[in-house]
């Protein structure tokens, strides 16, 4: 399995991204997180601040934007869009929509397959490193659980990818709004497992090693 974690962006060791998948690359660009931010708000922000499918092609990869919304009951439409893919990344946002738009699309389950094959690797941050842990309780503590949009499910669900055996706590004693410390403290009082990652962070996962990277 590979996976790359980030708190903010693509941390401080976006390099070890090449080392993950190679120079080249497709990889689908998961924003579903951003779902309940208005298009026009998200086409000026990826215009004046960030825009993930052109950092991405500055590092040297070949990305895509892929909506999963349409693809929510169409999970064998979906495996074929990813034919050819060498990894997802999911960005930040709302960490309980993109699980939803995961589910619904059958992303979930497919991410699980083609990471378990290894012919596909895993990476975002924030929302897209939340999802990726053992569960997202506790995060409820930084994001809005009811929080949907049209065509999503109104349900939250609470299950997280497992991808890795703890919960991840993004933008811990960093210059971010997000109730970070609020969420690890009660994850300690529960005695749930979870990792803090402060921004410029990441935690890499190759040849079943997982270590941090991008530290201050």
């Amino acid at each position: 399995m590979r996976l790359y974690l980030s708190s903010y962006r693509f941390g401080a060791a976006a390099d070890m991204l090449l080392g993950l998948v190679g120079a080249g690359a497709r990889i689908a660009v998961v924003s579903n997180a951003l779902d309940l931010i208005p298009e026009e708000s998200r086409r000026a922000y990826a215009r004046n601040v960030h825009d993930p499918l052109a950092a991405l092609r500055d590092l040297g990869f070949a990305p895509f934007e892929l909506d999963l919304r349409g693809y929510f009951g169409r999970p064998g439409a979906l495996e074929q869009a990813l034919e050819g893919v060498s990894m997802v990344w999911a960005v930040g946002g709302n960490a309980f929509l993109l699980r939803r738009a995961m589910a619904q699309s059958g992303l979930d389950a497919l991410l699980l397959k083609r990471l378990a094959e290894d012919s596909l690797a895993y990476g975002g941050w924030s929302a897209g490193a939340c999802v990726a842990g053992s569960t997202l309780r506790g995060i409820d503590l930084m994001d809005e659980p009811e929080a949907v949009t049209e065509a999503y499910d109104p349900a939250p669900i609470y299950d997280g990818l497992g991808l890795v055996d703890f919960v991840i706590v993004p933008h811990f004693d960093s210059d971010h709004p997000e109730a970070a410390s609020v969420s690890a403290a009660w994850l300690a009082k529960q005695g749930i497992a979870h990792r803090t990652l402060r921004d410029g962070e990441a935690l890499l996962l190759r040849e079943g090693r997982l270590e941090l990277v991008g530290e201050a």
